[in-house]
């Protein structure tokens, strides 16, 4: 809208400018040939009352005091010359010495013969500036030619010029405002029409799949904006019924993974618990002296698969379990502090700057997500000459920062984005469900758990929990 009314501007600004200079064209040319159709009728007038002989040689005699009498009347001088172009009398009272002034120019005269109107009109300049001169006969009662008529004609422009400046500052102010409420109106539009966009596009911003959507509601919007709206809500009805078929669907497929997982694990102790009975029973000797030393260690075998299979049911218990509602309001340094003090490894340094973090947490939790990074940072140094792990607490704006770091192997590139994944586990042993406990936990709390590794350098588990504001 601004640039329409911009070029508008500058158009009609061309177009006045153009025709102010055509009507002055226009207006001059006809103001010259009003005053020399009246030097013509003077001097035709003039002609008529003289009592010389009206012929060539005699016009300086029948002008010698009336050429001056017309040119006042007039208001414009003439010059007088003969058909061969010589001058023979001017209004002007000296004329000056200038040889193109006492005579015309042969192609003139040649050109004035050849105009079928007789009538000769050339520009010429003086002193910068321009001027016309109009050629025309001289003629006798009988209408034969007797002399040359030339009316120079200066045009004076100052007074259409100042016209022109009035009228173009005019023009400007009425284009001034008229800019100026375009600029608003524009405003307002564009304030208008990007309300709702902007509505829209933040909604649209913190849609999440995870969360419940709010559909947009705006009074009164434009037909396409409508549009816009009903889209983006139907979108958010779909985009529901998607995300609670999605959340049943991983939850039935984590709970045949978990199923499969428990079921493979099981197994693993069952298998030499079997053959271990299978083999009691068929070497068993009552008679035999060592069978006290036998049935010890048939004993000892059960009892260790046993034992296996109960840590086995214990990991997968921890994993399922929820953290506890009841939060405590603790001491993080504390607490961290305390989950250290059953690790035995002497390369193991705890540093805070500060004795008293408060957050609200369950104190079970916090200790098991401790000692489940401290443990993981364990197993990555074994083979490290100069093994360190270094446990940090420090406050991170609103958030109590817990950090483990270790100059252990590091975790490849191919394995980083599943380091949190329930089962998924570098070792030999385990089930890899500590870390993924760990995050449970974690986001359970409204907290973030992220990590940077370097191979063969080192990891840094960083964990946040949100601080317990002071009133």
């Amino acid at each position: 809208m601004i640039l329409l009314v911009l070029i508008a501007s500058v158009l009609i600004l061309g177009i006045t400018i153009y025709q102010f200079r055509e009507i002055n064209v226009d207006y001059h040319q006809n103001r010259m040939e009003r005053k020399e159709e009246q030097i013509r009728q003077s001097i035709d007038l003039t002609i008529a009352k003289t009592t010389y002989p009206v012929t060539e040689d005699n016009l300086a005699l029948i002008f010698m005091e009336d050429i001056y009498e017309i040119a006042v009347v007039q208001n414009m001088n003439f010059n007088l010359y003969t058909l061969d172009g010589a001058l023979i009398k001017s209004s002007r009272p000296k004329f000056g010495n200038d040889p193109i002034s006492l005579c015309i120019a042969p192609e003139i005269l040649n050109t004035l013969e050849a105009i079928a109107d007789k009538r000769y009109v050339q520009e010429n300049s003086a002193a910068g500036d321009t001027y016309q001169s109009s050629y025309t006969f001289i003629l006798d009662r009988k209408f034969k030619p007797i002399g040359i008529l030339n009316l120079p004609y200066f045009e004076d422009n100052s007074f259409n010029d100042k016209e022109l400046r009035e009228f173009l500052m005019r023009l400007g102010g009425v284009y001034l405002l008229m800019l100026i409420m375009a600029i608003a109106l524009a405003f307002v539009i564009s304030k208008y029409i990007t309300r709702s966009l902007e509505t829209i596009s933040n909604m649209m911003e913190r849609t999440n799949l995870n969360r419940n959507n709010e559909k947009i509601h705006i009074d009164s919007p434009g037909e396409e904006i409508e549009k816009l709206i009903s889209s983006y809500n139907r979108m958010i009805d779909e985009l529901g019924q998607s995300a609670v078929k999605l959340a049943r669907s991983e939850r039935e497929q984590a709970w045949r993974e978990m199923a499969k997982q428990v079921a493979h694990e099981i197994k693993n102790p069952l298998t030499p618990m079997r053959l271990t009975v299978q083999s009691f029973e068929r070497k068993f000797d009552p008679n035999d002296p060592n069978i006290k030393e036998k049935l010890k260690e048939y004993s000892n075998t059960l009892i260790q698969q046993i034992d296996t299979m109960s840590s086995i049911a214990s990991a997968f218990s921890n994993f399922a379990e929820m953290p506890a509602q009841q939060n405590e309001t603790l001491n993080v340094v504390k607490i961290v502090k305390l989950a250290l003090d059953i690790f035995n490894e002497d390369y193991i340094h705890f540093i805070t700057d500060e004795d008293e973090i408060i957050a609200k947490l369950d104190r079970t939790q916090l200790i098991r997500v401790v000692t489940n990074l401290v443990k993981n940072a364990i197993q990555a140094v074994p083979e490290v000459p100069l093994q360190r792990i270094l446990v940090s607490v420090a406050s991170d704006g609103d958030y109590v920062k817990i950090s483990v770091a270790d100059n252990g192997i590091g975790i490849r590139e191919i394995n980083r984005e599943k380091i949190f994944e329930p089962k998924f586990t570098t070792k030999n042993s385990g089930m890899g469900l500590g870390l993924g406990m760990v995050k449970n936990i974690v986001e359970t709390y409204k907290g973030s758990i992220d990590f940077t590794s370097q191979t063969n350098k080192g990891t840094v588990f960083n964990v946040k929990f949100p601080k317990e504001l002071k009133h």
